[in-house]
């Protein structure tokens, strides 16, 4: 399986744009997928500098209902005129960061007819499934970083339903992707215990204070329980992955724009 990073908040060369946001081309045996399409249109223009020819996607995905992960999805729906898009029911409601920035999902999206929406479980070709894993038994609490969303005129704590997994099965392997695991790094890779897991871990928050150390050398040590070696970037934070580095040691790796990992 290739995988190649179209879009990460770092470049692996200059030549290559870099944004807050996450976009990944995916190259199965039968299936080529793009999930998730960063903040803005930069994601396609590194497509073409890699090679990768959006128009020949046979699914898109959106893994949670945010700008960072969907802002380019109009351009790739001029690209591509066949790819379904598929996000999940509730990837439209209205999201927002600690200070009340909206950060959801451009509602012009909603006029396309390729949008197919999901929910608990979906099968999308063989050995490709997705899943919500809303309800699934949490063994660390979900973190919500002061981030709300606005669900019957009402602002809640986020609960992130809008978030979905990508599982591929290939090979006798297990591949997981996952564009920010809000509902916890630690909880998702217990709940698939996959082989790799390809996302962002979202501890760009936690500082390298004292105490934020022991939260991430106890994050290092737990996933390092799983039988699964990590690919991550976008809000897993630079500074944060490198104290975990040292920990986990060839257990995790980065991935930039324009990065090409084969698995």
């Amino acid at each position: 399986m290739k995988i190649t990073t179209l879009m990460e908040n770092t470049p692996r060369a200059d030549c290559y744009a870099a944004e807050h946001g996450l976009s990944l081309f995916i190259e199965t045996k039968t299936k080529n997928i793009l999930f998730d399409s960063g903040p803005s249109e930069a994601f396609a223009d590194n497509a073409e500098k890699l090679g990768v020819d959006l128009g020949k996607t046979d699914i898109a995905i959106l893994s949670h209902g945010h700008y960072d992960h969907s802002g380019g999805l109009l351009r790739f729906l001029q690209l591509n005129g066949k790819a379904p898009v598929y996000m999940q029911k509730d990837a439209f409601e209205a999201h927002f960061n600690n200070q009340m920035k909206d950060i959801g999902v451009d509602p012009a999206l909603q006029k396309s007819d390729r949008i197919v929406f999901t929910d608990g479980q979906r099968k999308l070709a063989e050995g490709i499934t997705l899943f919500t894993c809303n309800g699934e038994k949490l063994i660390r609490p979900i973190e919500t970083n002061g981030m709300t969303v606005r669900r019957d005129g009402v602002l809640i704590p986020e609960d992130f339903r809008h978030e979905q997994y990508l599982l591929i099965e290939e090979d006798g392997r297990r591949y997981l992707f996952s564009g920010c695991s809000h509902k916890g790094i630690i909880n998702i890779t217990n709940w698939f215990r996959p082989d790799v897991l390809v996302g962002g871990f979202h501890f760009m928050g936690v500082s390298l204070d004292e105490a934020g150390k022991v939260f991430l050398t106890e994050a290092a040590e737990t996933l390092c329980e799983f039988d699964t070696v990590y690919y991550t970037g976008h809000c897993t934070g630079v500074e944060q992955y490198e104290f975990m580095k040292q920990l986990m040691g060839d257990r995790l790796h980065y991935i930039s724009s324009g990065s090409v990992v084969e698995v």
